[in-house]
């Protein structure tokens, strides 16, 4: 059976990975050439300790808060757009503790079906990503803060996940080259990390000598329809046949899926990131700065630093002050770090496709039978990359699926 997944980010290639050990033909198209995107300049974190969704209690009053600041960790650009109003509609409704409490199991479940499945990958594709398995501090400079992470660590035990509760001086002993200023950590021992776009670049490697067609720099213009199916791709390179549809475009999810007539609340998030690439004296443990809303990631002498999410729309706009304050977290919590303010033009930047609930969408769509989405993973698409190219294989054979996956139904808004 052919399989055209439309979208070359983790998720689709991570699809791909998975419908070709079945012995699948796939097509892989992609509107770039898989040497960017948020699949190579995000922080890298396999994270089962991110089981609480972004659409939270108390996200809205931040966002609020921050709606002025051009620094900001999180912003909304205040704009006149229906669907940008629809999608906060939901993400208020969404933002809620019985609805956190309804969603975060099913969230949990996908992480630790990513988490189990990394290895495996790792093992196949070769050890060559930097992957590590120490582990991720949740960073904390005020004791309040703290006290909360504590807290959170708590829910973190009842998924079955390992922490650690570690004070100020146990922290620094983790980090002895590097002087720190927090009051303590939560370190989640079951995280791992990998150097993302080293990862992307050894799995479509793999995909090209197992005999995956990729279609690169091919804009996907429509689609045409058989009743119940799509039996047609329009792109600028032509038209492409296919039996069974991927659609894992990232925060393009909507326009793409607009064009089958189908309607997605969605929303791109932006992110930045910068990475230094001769930190003489680096960290040695990934870290959330959780009270500066940004994360910092080691890979030897090399570090990046990361953060924001901004819901400004489509567009590569580079905000420096918004790096400027992702920056001066890291030196606020790691105020023996030899690092620089990167020049803007050294300011990485991508779209988080971001859902008004947190959860990702997953799975047949209706109207269609041959077509999937798989999208909306916002900050851990990383994360949630092998767990969700499982997921898609086995939805495609018409199989059991490995847990779950009612609460990411594509038409839940």
């Amino acid at each position: 059976m052919k399989v055209t997944i439309i979208g070359g980010g983790v998720i689709g290639l991570c699809s791909a990975y998975y419908l070709q050990k079945e012995g699948y033909e796939i097509t892989v198209i992609e509107r770039g050439d898989i040497t960017d995107g948020c699949s190579f300049g995000n922080m890298g974190y396999m994270s089962p300790s991110h089981f609480t969704p972004l659409a939270s209690p108390g996200i809205i009053a931040e966002g609020f808060k921050h709606m002025l600041s051009s620094s900001s960790p999180f912003y909304i650009k205040p704009r006149l757009n229906w669907h940008l109003i629809q999608w906060g509609w939901h993400f208020w409704k969404s933002s809620n503790a019985k609805t956190v409490a309804k969603n975060a199991p099913h969230l949990n479940d996908l992480l630790q079906l990513s988490r189990h499945l990394i290895n495996d990958m790792r093992s196949d594709i070769g050890d060559v990503f930097n992957m590590e398995e120490k582990g991720c501090l949740m960073l904390c400079k005020q004791q309040k803060t703290l006290e909360h992470e504590f807290h959170m660590a708590d829910d973190a035990q009842k998924f079955g996940l390992k922490v650690e509760r570690l004070n100020k001086e146990e922290v620094q002993k983790l980090e002895p080259d590097v002087e720190m200023d927090i009051a303590g950590a939560v370190l989640f021992k079951d995280d791992c990390h990998f150097h993302p776009g080293k990862m992307m670049v050894a799995l479509k490697s793999y995909l090209e000598d197992k005999g995956v067609i990729f279609r690169l720099n091919t804009t996907v213009s429509g689609f045409e329809k058989n009743n119940n199916r799509i039996t047609a791709i329009i792109t600028d390179k032509g038209k492409f046949d296919s039996e069974q549809i991927v659609l894992s475009t990232g925060s393009w999810l909507p326009a793409v899926a607009k064009m089958m007539g189908i309607k997605l609340l969605l929303q791109p998030g932006k992110g930045y990131s910068h990475t230094y690439d001769q930190v003489e004296k680096n960290i040695h443990y990934p870290a959330i700065l959780v009270d500066g809303r940004c994360a910092v990631t080691p890979w030897g002498q090399q570090l990046r630093i990361g953060g924001t999410m901004e819901i400004s729309g489509i567009n590569n706009k580079v905000l420096v002050k918004r790096m400027e304050g992702i920056y001066n977290s890291a030196r606020e919590f790691y105020p023996g770090l030899k690092i620089d303010l990167p020049p803007a033009n050294k300011i990485w930047n991508g779209l988080r496709p971001v859902t008004p609930d947190g959860l990702p969408y997953i799975g047949k769509v209706l109207g269609f039978n041959n077509v999937i989405l798989a999208g909306g993973h916002a900050m851990l698409g990383i994360s949630q990359g092998t767990g969700t190219g499982k997921l898609v294989s086995e939805i495609i054979q018409q199989q059991t699926t490995s847990i779950n996956i009612g609460a990411f139904r594509t038409d839940r808004f």
